[in-house]
């Protein structure tokens, strides 16, 4: 997992100087139609940062020592109809962003136009879609890692009879933004079905309507073109990936799972080889008042599917794996070694158990006590390596979902959360990690991270307008930095002021490094759907990820302004 520049440019810069008038048509005419009874909501974010060069840290600041990331949204809609376009801006980008192709300029970065009559909606120019849990095709956004694979083509969406749901999308996917957004090779083509059994039989299930159980099966096929211009390897263009899905529901349990299939892909990834990938993953849950159970697992062998195969990792995606690791939200856990998903190859499981001890028990006490334990664990696949195959080229060989040796993570939290008076509210975490640095950051040559992190939070009420939160958070390891502590104090004044401040310190233990502050201030305010806040600061280098998915954050020092309304 690391951040990379694009192997080769997109189809052209989109959209064109006909299309933004054509983007400035739209919104005239969407204008006048909500004067005649329409609606007209949106949304506008903007992220700025002024740098200092702080050698301390490795802190440089670039020639043009501001940066700008701002985001614009106007969406229409009338009965069944709907119209939006997004302006974006990088005049220029915030150092590290995005996670691929290279953003810069400004102009417009979505639009699209939606009709749904008789069960039908068809939609036009930019869309976002996903089939099942992703596995074979999921176009998205992720804002603030810079990932955007969004579809530029056309989707249907059908409903022929009641709990039967049919799609399908034909599009190529974006790929950077060069004053508007420019467009991968490739073409995507895809379609998915789902059936509710008791929503589209329910004669024929009356117990499981009366008990509140169904069952949903789903199906997805997805293609992807693109022409073969090597002139060394037989590179099949046309590469199709199919899943199948189950979910069975009742009042207290929740079943999932999904399988997929893609065909031989040969790419800059798995290192052109004629291998074909799968994946499989299940997900189990149970609740009750007071308790809940999950657990999952999954296997990922040989998945990465692109639009365009030399392109870079974060680039043209095709489908979504999601991770099983735990999304922490402290700043120690969340940032230093967060795992991202080997789509090359992983076996995974996950369990976590929620319990809530009842008010007046001897470990409830007065408020009742909250506890959450979870683990999840990541591995290479059992594989072996073909050698001198030089007529299949299938680079290794594997039985599906068997684990490796090679551990790549393992997280174990728990965490106890408990309201000790009207006043007050403590949560203390405990976390023992492992980490293959080498393999998820792509750091060759560095040790295996054991670490211990523990955290405690509070939140004491002053009144019913004014609190005061605060995290006090340890790391402990004899590997890579060593030992990091970080402070953190926020003070909320409702329903507009919040002041913060905090401090995380690089101080080694037993690992000699250069011990180093990252002191940052924070002050926002905050009226109806606006927001805006000020941070000065450092900020460290390290990585940001959402969902199994991360980039790299480079150390910066100065300031940052953001500003977010709605409407």
């Amino acid at each position: 997992m690391q951040a990379s520049t694009p192997t080769r440019p997109g189809t052209g810069r989109q959209p064109s100087v006909r299309s933004i008038a054509g983007a400035a048509a739209l919104l005239g005419a969407l204008t006048l139609q909500a004067q005649e009874g329409g609606q007209v909501h949106g949304n506008f974010s903007t992220d700025g940062q002024l740098y200092n060069d702080d050698e301390q840290i490795g802190a440089t600041a670039p020639p043009q020592d501001f940066g700008l990331n701002a985001w614009g949204n106007l969406n229409y809609s009338q009965g069944g109809f709907r119209a939006g376009v997004r302006f974006e801006s990088y005049e220029p980008a915030l150092l590290g962003y995005p996670a691929g192709a290279r953003y810069s300029g400004s102009g417009i970065g979505y639009r699209y136009a939606s009709y749904t009559k008789d069960d039908l909606e068809v939609t036009v120019g930019n869309f976002y879609e996903q089939f099942g849990q992703g596995l074979v095709f999921r176009s998205y956004e992720e804002r603030y890692l810079g990932v955007d694979n969004a579809m530029d083509g056309v989707r249907l969406k059908f409903s022929p009879d009641t709990g039967i749901y049919l799609k399908g999308v034909i599009g190529r996917q974006r790929f950077g933004f060069e004053n508007g957004f420019t467009k991968g090779d490739g073409l995507v083509r895809g379609i998915d079905g789902e059936v509710s059994l008791t929503e589209a039989f329910p004669r024929a299930f009356p117990k499981w309507v009366e008990k509140g159980r169904n069952l949903t099966l789903g199906g997805s096929f997805v293609s992807k073109f693109q022409a073969d211009n090597d002139p060394l390897l037989d590179l099949p263009e046309n590469v199709g990936a199919w899943g199948a899905r189950a979910n069975y529901t009742t009042a207290r349990w929740n079943l999932y799972t999904e399988y997929a299939y893609k065909i031989n892909d040969p790419n800059g990834s798995n290192g052109n080889i004629y291998n074909n990938g799968q994946a499989l993953l299940a997900n189990v849950t149970y609740s009750t008042k007071g308790l809940g159970v999950s657990a999952g697992a999954h296997s990922y062998d040989n998945m990465v599917y692109r639009s365009d195969r030399a392109a870079a990792p974060f680039d043209l995606n095709i489908n979504y794996l999601p991770t099983l690791a735990k999304q922490h939200t402290y700043n120690l856990p969340a940032t230093l070694y967060p795992y991202a998903t080997q789509p090359n190859g992983e076996v995974s499981y996950q369990g976590e158990v929620f319990y809530k001890f009842k008010k007046g028990t001897p470990l409830g006490g007065k408020y009742g006590t909250k506890l959450a334990v979870n683990w999840c664990g990541a591995w290479s696949l059992d594989t072996t390596r073909v050698m001198n195959d030089t007529v299949h080229y299938l680079g290794y060989r594997t039985k599906f979902f068997r684990q490796g040796d090679r551990q790549y993570f393992s997280d174990l939290n728990v965490e106890l959360r408990k309201k000790v008076s009207a006043d007050w509210e403590l949560a203390l975490t405990y976390i023992n990690l492992v980490y293959d640095i080498a393999t998820v950051q792509g750091k060759p040559g560095q040790s295996v991270i054991y670490a211990d992190m523990v955290i405690l939070e509070g939140l004491h009420n002053f009144t019913d307008r004014n609190s005061l939160r605060f995290e006090v958070q340890h790391l402990s390891t004899k590997q890579d930095h060593g030992n990091w502590a970080t402070a953190l104090a926020e003070l909320t004044f409702s329903p507009h002021w919040f002041v913060a401040a905090m401090d995380q310190y690089n101080y080694g233990g037993s690992v000699e490094t250069e011990k180093i502050h990252y002191p940052i201030g924070t002050v926002g305010y905050i009226r109806g759907g606006s927001r805006f806040s000020f941070s000065y600061g450092r900020q460290r280098a390290g990585i940001f990820c959402v969902g199994g998915v991360c980039r790299v954050v480079p150390a910066a020092n100065g300031l940052t302004a953001s500003i977010t309304t709605t409407f």
